[in-house]
């Protein structure tokens, strides 16, 4: 059984009083690789979940997926479920003849609140998932390369086998764990410092794939998230910063010439990400502000989610 060694890496304050805490590890290294920070255990292995969309994707363009800026950035995304992210998942699977009919990832409604809002009623589907994205371009490459479609998302299908070797060069780990990620899609386990390195080998890279995929993001960071939402904000906010982030409290974020970061927080939270990504940058010498993340108490702002001075004192030294 897996234990946690983590730390502190939120705080949630009522009244000037911590009244709750999170947990998490987290690993910051330079440009030149050099760790500047590391809380928790950085060696112990996680699910990266979507934070990782990067990396599958190079393994598609790899094979030859070709695909403009702006899908491209969809198949890295955990979209909002906005009409341009859906007719972008539409004309990624319309260049190789397919439609939405050829999607196998898991059925859902959008993921942002208000494209769920519009959503109204409607069942879900697989082309609404926040996903879709990344299954239309896994869609679109086995068709490229002619390999079955009905078992693009089987671990022992080419397309997978590839991502897999892809995981493993990146990471320089051997991959040891496989399960289901939500969406149905092959789900990798790594550690957190795999998961830095591979990160940081693919927005420092001059391979032509690892550059247009990051270029990609960068450009379009409201195909990747959505109006808003974290992810996005933070692409817009600093040019040429790389952030993604997965389920179950999952963050990378990534600049060349700065350095990398990532976290995963125990309890799965993703409540505190704002605070929690300023504080982290910060150590890589990027300003990333954000409004403070309010704590109410009868209609009024009472307090606020903070990072731990743990990580935010060693900040600001």
């Amino acid at each position: 059984m897996q234990s946690f060694h983590d730390e502190i890496l939120l705080e949630v304050v009522r009244g000037g009083m911590v009244e709750s805490v999170h947990h998490g590890r987290v690993l910051i290294i330079d440009s030149d690789e050099k760790e500047v920070l590391s809380l928790g255990d950085p060696d112990q292995l996680i699910y990266p979940r979507s934070a990782i969309k990067a990396i599958q994707a190079s393994a598609m363009l790899r094979a030859g997926l070709k695909l403009k800026s702006e899908e491209l950035a969809l198949v890295c995304a955990s979209h909002a479920g906005s009409a341009g992210h859906l007719e972008s998942a539409l004309s990624i699977l319309a260049s190789v003849g397919l439609d939405e009919k050829a999607l196998r990832n898991t059925p859902d409604k959008p993921l942002g609140m208000a494209e769920r809002r519009e959503w109204g009623d409607r069942e879900a589907t697989a082309l609404a998932a926040n996903c879709s994205g990344k299954h239309a371009g896994m869609v679109a490459t086995s068709a490229i390369n002619g390999w079955d479609l009905a078992t693009y998302k089987d671990p022992s299908h080419p397309l997978q086998v590839l991502i897999r070797k892809e995981f493993e060069a990146l990471g320089e780990e051997k991959i040891t764990v496989v399960s289901v990620d939500g969406c149905g899609a092959p789900l990798f386990a790594i550690s957190l410092r795999g998961m830095v390195r591979a990160i940081q080998k693919i927005t420092h890279s001059d391979d032509p794939v690892h550059t247009e995929v990051v270029t990609a993001c960068t450009s379009h960071p409201e195909m990747v998230s959505g109006k808003g939402r974290v992810v996005t904000e933070s692409m817009e906010k600093v040019p040429g910063l790389l952030v993604k982030d997965g389920a179950e409290g999952v963050m990378i974020a990534s600049r060349r010439g700065s350095g990398t970061m990532a976290w995963k927080m125990s309890d799965g939270s993703n409540r505190g990400d704002r605070p929690l990504l300023s504080a982290s940058l910060s150590h890589l010498g990027i300003t990333l502000e954000f409004d403070q993340v309010p704590v109410y108490g009868d209609g009024q702002v009472v307090g606020e989610i903070r990072a731990s001075k743990l990580l935010s004192d060693v900040a600001s030294r």
